[in-house]
């Protein structure tokens, strides 16, 4: 569990810079310019990422279960999904009405997904790694909520309409096909 905790501390460490010392981050843009903050932002992102999905691996081989979820949970977590990667999809979309409206629907996506996988999910291993990512969401959209809202296109059907057929693609590939493959465990 080490070596999830570390990659999450990472991955979750740079993501909360925005959250915790917005003028500094805008003061090393400043200095170091966007596309070197971007480049070392990502790779730190990265490695902080591998270890904590490695680490969250190394933790299902020997797993310390604090309860038992009911096997219905399964189910909820795959409806739930659905609306997460429509979010997914709408934080890239131009033109959308769920961007208009939600304003980081890629923040809700992400506490969707970690509440959803908390309720599937009873061991220790599990409880940690998803519910850290849901506390970053919660912190982070309750930051972004409080600064302007950068600037997008108006919304339109076609934007909308495009976000939820890519969302659902990218949920029926994903859940369908890439669960197994990127997690090592099947949807149902």
């Amino acid at each position: 569990m080490t070596v999830m905790l570390l990659g999450l501390l990472i991955f979750l460490g740079v993501h909360s810079v925005r959250i915790l010392a917005d003028d500094w981050r805008t003061a090393q843009i400043q200095r170091m310019g966007e596309l070197p903050w971007k480049a070392a932002y990502s790779v730190v992102s990265v490695i902080g990422l591998a270890l904590a999905i490695w680490g969250y691996g190394q933790m299902r081989l020997d797993p310390v279960w604090v309860w038992q979820p009911p096997v219905g949970l399964r189910h909820a977590v795959s409806l739930l999904m659905i609306p997460a990667f429509v979010l997914l999809v709408a934080a890239y979309v131009p033109g959308n009405h769920f961007k208009a409206r939600l304003g980081h629907p890629m923040i809700l996506a992400v506490k969707l997904w970690a509440f959803a996988h908390l309720l599937a999910n009873g061991r220790l291993g599990d409880i940690v790694f998803f519910g850290a990512f849901l506390v970053w969401a919660v912190f982070d959209f309750r930051a972004a909520r409080r600064r302007p809202r950068p600037e997008s296109a108006a919304p339109g059907m076609a934007g909308t309409v495009a976000t939820v057929v890519i969302g659902l693609v990218a949920y029926y590939l994903f859940a369908f096909h890439l669960h197994v493959w990127v997690t090592g465990v099947p949807v149902m």
